[in-house]
């Protein structure tokens, strides 16, 4: 049995340890416990953990402690009165994911005198941001793309950040941004201290580290093979995108659904689906890197407050979305990669709740299926719903193989080149192309413009050979009986 400890057992100052309790925290997990006092000591990190495993604090309490403790060096303090720019900088690969770390820098700083946080996006006015970075900063969070803009007009000084923190790497590097973080850090002083968060280390994020990082420490404590004992795992066979919405509409309709999270392959999807169900009475909006800030604002904000009831997002917007009372996720669009699967799934179970997460699968979809199932090397069980069941016999299906590389792998049924594939449309996906703070469409996305209104949408299409050409009518805000406020 392991080894209860708490945050006062870490060596963090009275300050943090008080603001830990307020949130109700008690005890550390398991990548706190590692990580915290290996920074508080000043030496760099990589580490890998999970979803959900606690990691933004494991490096927002060492950020505050090196800020109080610099605060308490009255030659620091007063020399810091003429300094400007920040003294930490975290990069995040998205928006959402930005402003959940700048919650919790206040949260955990809540008793921190004059804690000055400030975030640095894409899609948000850039006046507001250049007067944040005018002045003295303790925290500066980002997305890599729009702090190199600030750095290229010299609006944002990065000469006196004494911590660096990559949180998700991996992500970042996938969505393009390699070149973007090398320049910042070329920009940050070299006797920093550097800590990166990521899914692996293998290939290009293990190069980036050894360019970074001096001499790190490497802390493992969860993997993609992890078995989320308090997530159950249901994978449903559907014949056609009929079935697969008859069987979607049935799950939202369940007594025990709090709030679910609906995954769809691109940002087109993510409207079109959203639409279709709002159309039928539910609380329901989409996220996705294409929309404002303010309106992704608006909707995390409703969500929080159980206003929606379903919210239908890509990947890349999710990311960051720590709310408890999702109960459900549900994959109506595969993800592009099998390492996805385990963060889409890590939305749900938490706060030490049980969750359930929900694959709908059609035959081309069985690639795909079977590189995640040999990516976390754990079968996901098969069920079907009493009068919905598949009318075409089970795709074939082998056994996870523990130990391979499922990304690297040959691709399966109906994908003979091992590209990720849109499930909707059965063909290979591009490689996402990096927008500031987020996804820009992808190539197969034919993503529709978006119309001016907070939540009002491009009209829903669904794109199937064949299909009418769509109305450009524009389509009438919500809500319906029942729908999301706005």
């Amino acid at each position: 049995m392991k080894a209860r400890m708490t945050f006062a057992n870490l060596g963090l100052h009275e300050v943090l340890t008080k603001a830990v309790a307020d949130a109700g925290y008690e005890t550390a997990t398991e990548v706190q416990m590692k990580a915290i006092p290996v920074a508080l000591a000043g030496k760099d990190l990589m580490v890998s953990s999970s979803t959900g495993s606690g990691k933004t604090a494991s490096f927002i309490l060492p950020a505050l402690e090196r800020i109080l403790t610099a605060r308490a060096d009255t030659t620091q303090k007063r020399d810091r009165a003429t300094v400007y720019g920040p003294r930490i900088l975290v990069l995040t690969p998205t928006r959402e994911l930005a402003m959940q770390v700048a919650k919790a820098a206040s949260t955990y700083g809540r008793h921190v005198q004059g804690l000055r946080v400030a975030t640095v996006v894409g899609g948000v006015p850039y006046p507001a941001q250049i007067k944040a970075l005018r002045g003295p900063l303790d925290i500066l969070i980002s997305t890599p793309g729009r702090l190199l803009d600030h750095l290229q007009t010299g609006k944002a000084v990065l000469d006196h950040v004494e911590l660096l923190v990559l949180d998700e790497a991996d992500r970042m590097l996938d969505m393009g941004f390699i070149d973007d973080i090398n320049t910042i850090a070329d920009h940050v002083p070299a006797t920093r201290q550097t800590v990166m968060f990521s899914a692996t280390f293998a290939g290009h994020v293990g190069r980036l580290a050894q360019n970074l990082l001096r001499d790190p420490q490497r802390i493992d404590v969860a993997s993609h093979t992890d078995t989320h004992e308090n997530i159950e795992q249901r994978l449903h066979w559907a014949d056609n995108h009929n079935h697969k919405n008859a069987l979607l509409d049935h799950i939202l309709t369940e007594r025990e659904m709090e709030q679910a999270l609906v995954f769809t392959s691109t940002q087109r999807d993510a409207d079109w689906l959203a639409d279709r169900l709002a159309e039928m009475g539910h609380a329901v909006a989409s996220l996705h890197g294409g929309m404002p800030q303010g309106r992704r604002n608006r909707v995390l904000q409703g969500l929080r407050t159980r206003q929606l009831k379903v919210l239908v997002a890509t990947d890349v917007a999710a990311r960051g979305i720590d709310v408890p009372s999702i109960s459900h996720v549900i994959n109506y669009g595969l993800p592009m990669k099998a390492e996805d699967y385990v963060h889409r799934i890590g939305r749900t179970g938490r706060a030490g709740r049980n969750g359930l997460a929900i694959t709908l699968g059609e035959r081309m979809d069985t690639g795909m299926i079977r590189r995640i199932q040999q990516f976390t090397t754990q079968n996901i069980p098969v069920s079907t719903i009493a009068g919905l069941e598949p009318k075409s016999p089970e795709p074939r299906m082998y056994a996870p193989r523990p130990g391979a590389d499922a990304d690297r792998r040959p691709g399966g049924f109906g994908n003979r080149s091992g590209a990720p594939v849109n499930s909707r449309f059965g063909k290979p996906a591009f490689a996402p192309r990096r927008e500031e703070g987020g996804f820009a469409p992808r190539r197969d996305e034919n993503f529709a413009p978006r119309s001016s209104g907070p939540f009002d949408r491009a009209p829903a299409r669904r794109p199937a050979e064949g299909a009418p050409a769509p109305s450009r009518a524009p389509f009438k805000a919500r809500p319906r009986t029942g729908g999301f406020s706005r």
